[in-house]
């Protein structure tokens, strides 16, 4: 069974924990990561609110040389990759398919050059804010009130369709989206969100925003952070199979796949205390009556179909 994550926040964890990725530390680290049976991985560089001034790109080339000294570190095991053809490739070679994202459309600073290079390091997917507005559009922490997509953020869009790079609409404001699925000729990515009508909360996405990402093709990765899951922040693995069952549902089965956001999260629901228990969503799915086919799409395919059809 291939298995596909779009979103981990470890490369932040290990700058600020200074440890090494060998190291038993977080949700996911080396020995963790090969047991899970994940073939492929994006890692996000998380730009904090702490570097929006004037540091941005700064700290976001920190993280990228982070991921880069990794791969070069545990060449053996991690390699990576920067199309749906390459990932196959990495994963024929019995390595796990590591992928480059950015959260934060604060680290391009305004300039589509430090697109085009932050592309050339090898960055495929990015999310264009994390709560707050910057100079791309405005984050769910502004709500509607904050607008949707700049002048700046329309470019930006065009732009990452030409160089074939997967636009992230996790943590975007709702206006933001549909400006987003307005511009882009390319399907597009919620790599980290879950369903509001189960859990009413702004992260969430509404069941007309289901069907219209679905409709053009994009992939929503379900999010395991409780307060995602269940309004209680009580959450068990069978809250996640929950989401994944009314995406199903709402957008189809086409339309679902994992974002687990381990590294970047709090708490864990009971049952997927770390990426080594992604594979228990397997059984659990069967349980919920999904057939190999459907869980085959959810648990890597739709993903992969997304970065094959995007990334080239």
């Amino acid at each position: 069974m291939f298995i596909f994550d779009a979103h981990i926040d470890t490369l932040s964890r290990l700058i600020d924990s200074g440890r090494g990725f060998n190291e038993p530390q977080g949700h996911v680290h080396l020995d963790l990561l090969l047991q899970s049976k994940i073939g492929a991985q994006f890692f996000a560089a998380f730009v904090s609110p702490k570097f929006y001034q004037g540091m941005a790109l700064h700290h976001t080339l920190e993280l990228i040389d982070q991921f880069w000294q990794m791969l070069d570190e545990y060449s053996s095991d991690l390699a990576f990759a920067g199309s749906g053809t390459e990932i196959m490739q990495v994963q024929e070679g019995g390595q796990v398919a590591c992928l480059l994202a950015i959260e934060g459309g604060e680290a391009l600073e305004g300039k589509l050059a430090n697109l085009r290079m932050l592309y050339r390091l090898g960055v495929r997917l990015i999310t264009l804010t994390w709560n707050h507005r910057n100079q791309l559009a405005s984050g769910q922490g502004e709500g509607d009130a904050g607008g949707g997509l700049s002048k700046f953020g329309k470019a930006v869009i065009e732009e990452m369709n030409t160089l074939k790079m997967l636009i992230d609409v996790s943590h975007l404001n709702d206006p933001g989206f549909w400006d987003v699925l307005q511009v882009s000729r390319s399907p597009i990515l919620a790599s980290h969100s879950n369903a509001r009508a189960l859990c009413n909360h702004p992260r969430n996405l509404t069941d007309e925003q289901i069907r219209a990402l679905a409709d053009q093709g994009g992939v929503i990765g379900v999010n395991f952070y409780p307060y995602f899951l269940d309004s209680s922040g009580a959450a068990t693995i069978e809250h996640v199979v929950e989401h994944i069952a009314y995406l199903a549902k709402v957008g189809g089965i086409e339309c679902v796949a994992l974002g687990s956001d381990f590294d970047g999260i709090s708490l864990v629901p009971v049952g997927l205390e770390t990426c080594a228990n992604t594979v228990d969503l397997i059984p659990a799915l069967e349980d919920r009556g999904f057939c190999s086919r459907e869980i085959e799409h959810i648990m890597g395919g739709n993903l992969l179909r997304l970065c094959t059809e995007v990334l080239g």
